[in-house]
């Protein structure tokens, strides 16, 4: 039964809406100016709101992309070597980081799975027969790849037994490889680092990461440098006196394992083992996602406050066109009470008036939006990215806001007297 009345009860509703709309829309056309100045603030509190979304979803998809580029269940341990004079007292009592370090921490601690050593080689001289270049050489571990989620996009990344045999071989940045060799074909080539001839294994996929840099830590950078097996350079390339074995550690975390307890109990072991010396620093990418996102966080509720506060001037801004409306159209609708219209009616024209005022003004909201974003992203050089549902969210939010304040005018204007309305001038 209720199937057979719906198309019914759709014709009756269309019936009443349409002559409201078709009057709305030559009501707002009518008096043109009055309609765009109300609209502003509906448009510039949407077009905030869009704007703020964008930037806000941009931060955390680039901070994401970022963390990756880390390792999300990695900790990075980074050598700090006093500089001068003091590094050579330090090393009465530690020797700095070292891969014994490292197999200590996969010996000692059950929740480190895996490690890999960063060492940069200082480099006076880096050229293949084709091209030179002034790329970073690093030395890693095999696993360095794996824990970095690199991979190659041309040849087989160097492994554990290319390390162990001290082999001769690289891998390129993808920035590296077209300087070294500008036409290309780089995998089976050589290159000379120092004076150790080194033959190109494998290419590096660029991942495109936004920057090199993320709350302060390196991240990214590899289409500009040179990896070798890190045995090869201890072995064959000179090490400054002094200097820690390893600059950087990579250590990958059991999954589900909480990192800040693994921090500290790394730091706890490395600071037993290096006698009291503290000449390492512990990163946890995980918490400098977190910190990012309270940041992110405390800049989306800044300027959801004030794209909310334009809304609200807007809402106000609609509410008081609105009772200018109703006083200027008193007789209009005491003729309306008049002739047989109910107080619902009045209410529904009216409201329909503030909905259409919400939605034009929710649509040049979304535009402004979008434009503003794209300013911002040019301008301060910052991501921007796009979600629907938080569009959506804005839209809706405007709309209600409308109606909410077009309420008010509405009764008032429905609760009119009709003889009264109709002595009206």
């Amino acid at each position: 039964m209720p199937d057979r009345n719906l198309p019914k009860q759709v014709r009756e509703s269309a019936r009443h809406w349409l002559p409201d709309l078709r009057q709305a829309m030559a009501q707002l056309a009518h008096h043109r100016l009055r309609s765009a100045l109300t609209l502003l603030g509906m448009v510039f509190g949407v077009g905030a709101v869009i704007a703020m979304l964008a930037v806000s979803e941009g931060g955390r998809r680039e901070a994401l992309t970022m963390i990756e580029g880390m390792g999300v269940d990695n900790l990075i341990v980074d050598a700090t070597d006093p500089p001068g004079e003091a590094r050579k007292d330090a090393r009465k009592h530690s020797a700095g980081l070292s891969i014994a370090d490292a197999n200590a921490l996969l010996e000692t601690l059950p929740f480190v799975e895996d490690w890999a050593g960063v060492r940069p080689v200082n480099t006076w001289n880096l050229f293949s027969r084709h091209g030179q270049s002034h790329a970073q050489v690093w030395a890693v571990s095999p696993s360095y790849f794996e824990l970095t989620r690199l991979s190659s996009t041309a040849g087989a990344l160097f492994d554990n037994e290319d390390n162990d045999r001290f082999a001769q071989v690289a891998v390129l940045g993808e920035t590296a490889a077209r300087s070294l060799f500008p036409n290309g074909d780089a995998v089976g080539q050589f290159v000379k680092v120092n004076h150790l001839w080194l033959k190109v294994v494998a290419v590096l996929r660029d991942r495109q990461l936004p920057d090199d840099e993320f709350q302060g830590v390196d991240v990214g950078g590899e289409g500009d440098r040179v990896y070798l097996p890190l045995e090869t350079a201890l072995k064959r390339l000179r090490i400054p006196a002094w200097d820690s074995e390893l600059t950087q550690l990579k250590l990958r975390l059991a999954g589900g394992f909480p990192p800040t307890s693994a921090a500290s109990a790394v730091q706890h072991l490395l600071d037993r083992r290096h006698g009291g010396q503290k000449d390492t620093r512990l990163t946890v990418p995980i918490r400098l996602l977190a910190q990012h996102q309270q940041t992110q966080r405390i800049f989306t509720i800044v300027m959801s406050a004030v794209a909310g506060i334009s809304l609200l001037v807007g809402g106000i801004g609609i509410m008081n066109i609105m009772m200018a409306s109703v006083m200027e159209r008193r007789s209009e609708i005491g003729l309306l009470r008049a002739v047989g219209a109910r107080e619902k009616d009045i209410v529904r024209q009216f409201l329909v008036e503030a909905t259409l005022i919400a939605l034009f003004g929710a649509a040049a909201g979304v535009v402004l939006g979008v434009v503003i974003a794209y300013v911002i992203a040019a301008f301060a050089g910052w991501a921007v990215a796009w979600s629907l549902p938080g569009i959506a969210l804005a839209v809706v939010v405007c709309m209600a806001i409308a109606v909410g304040f077009g309420v008010y005018p509405a009764m008032s204007a429905a609760r009119l007297d009709p003889v009264a309305a109709l002595q009206t001038e």
